[in-house]
C-alpha cells in the first residue's frame, strides 16, 4: 500500500468525512487538483502552507483506494507531488491523526508510512 499525506482542518475533516468525500478547499479548486505530500514532503508542506495553525489533522490516504486520477508533477524544488483530479473518498483514508504544535512552533508528526 502506497500512503500520501493531507494536512486538513479538523472542522473539515468533519464536514467531509460526514459528506463522505473531501472535494477540495480553495486553495485546491483554485489549482484543479487535490494537493497531496508524501512522508518525505509532508513537514514542510505544513510549514509553509498551514505554520501556526491549531485544530490539524493529518490524513493518512491509500493509493490504491482512489477513484479519480492521481497523478505526479512537479512543484517545489522540481519534486513530484501527489495530485489527486477529484473527489477524495473518505473510505480512501485510513487513519486520521491529530497534528498538534510543539514548543517550538513546529507541528509534531506522528509516525509517517511510506
Amino acid at each position: 500500500m502506497t500512503t500520501i499525506y493531507r494536512i486538513l482542518p479538523a472542522a473539515d475533516w468533519a464536514a467531509a468525512k460526514a459528506a463522505g468525500c473531501f472535494s477540495g478547499s480553495a486553495h485546491d479548486i483554485r489549482d484543479g487538483f487535490i494537493h497531496f505530500s508524501t512522508a518525505a514532503q509532508v513537514a514542510e508542506t505544513a510549514a509553509k502552507h498551514y505554520a501556526g495553525l491549531h485544530d490539524l489533522v493529518l490524513l493518512y490516504v491509500a493509493t490504491e483506494s482512489l477513484t479519480a486520477p492521481l497523478k505526479w508533477e512537479k512543484s517545489r524544488n522540481d519534486d513530484l507531488f501527489p495530485h489527486l483530479y477529484g473527489d477524495l473518498p473518505a473510505l480512501a483514508v485510513h487513519r486520521v491523526e491529530p497534528l498538534p504544535l510543539g514548543p517550538d512552533g513546529r507541528h509534531v508528526f506522528p509516525e509517517l508510512e511510506a
